[in-house]
């Protein structure tokens, strides 16, 4: 009985180890060259405007994956709206992509969140555009030449991705 427990505690930690390095390997990292250009999407916003990515053609863009119910995703709303404050004039964009969920939440979390930029519901073709999400929340910085420079899953190091933002604003 006691060396059965042992197994499966082993077995247990064992999971856990390898999910833990997964969930680092995918955080916060570096796409690195070569650059993939970004996925050009055209969505519907929550204003039901067209939302085209190639509308913002010559900007940093931001694309944020996230979904209402994701608790990292609401704490980093609030950090991208401030982001969205203080660099739009210097050619920031940031996009919100919502991901699962319904029509009332989206809105009721737009509200109350202030949000500053462009917010739509994904679509299957989004999610594909962008070879699937390998989690919540999932973060894009994407370049003035539009390519991909930098990939996030899971909550974002905020100092960190403002620095790489200030860098591609003024490089």
């Amino acid at each position: 009985m006691a060396i059965r427990k042992a197994g499966l505690v082993l077995a247990l930690v064992v999971a856990v180890a390898g999910v833990y390095a997964a969930h680092q390997h995918y955080m916060n990292r570096s796409v690195g060259p070569p650059y993939l250009p970004a996925p050009r999407l055209s969505l519907i916003d929550l204003d039901g405007h067209a939302l085209n990515t190639s509308d913002y053609q010559g900007k940093v863009l931001l694309v944020s994956f996230w979904a209402a119910w994701c608790v990292s995703c609401n704490e980093e709303v609030p950090h991208f709206v401030a982001l969205q404050q203080k660099y739009r004039h210097e050619g920031f964009q940031t996009i919100g992509i919502s991901v699962d969920d319904a029509q009332d939440d989206l809105h009721n979390f737009y509200r109350k969140f202030s949000m500053n930029y462009p917010v739509a519901p994904a679509d299957q073709k989004t999610l594909s555009a962008y070879g699937g999400l390998p989690g919540l929340p999932t973060t894009l910085l994407v370049d003035r030449s539009g390519h991909i420079r930098e990939k996030y899953v899971g909550y974002t190091d905020f100092n960190k991705l403002e620095q790489r933002i200030i860098a591609l604003l003024r490089g």
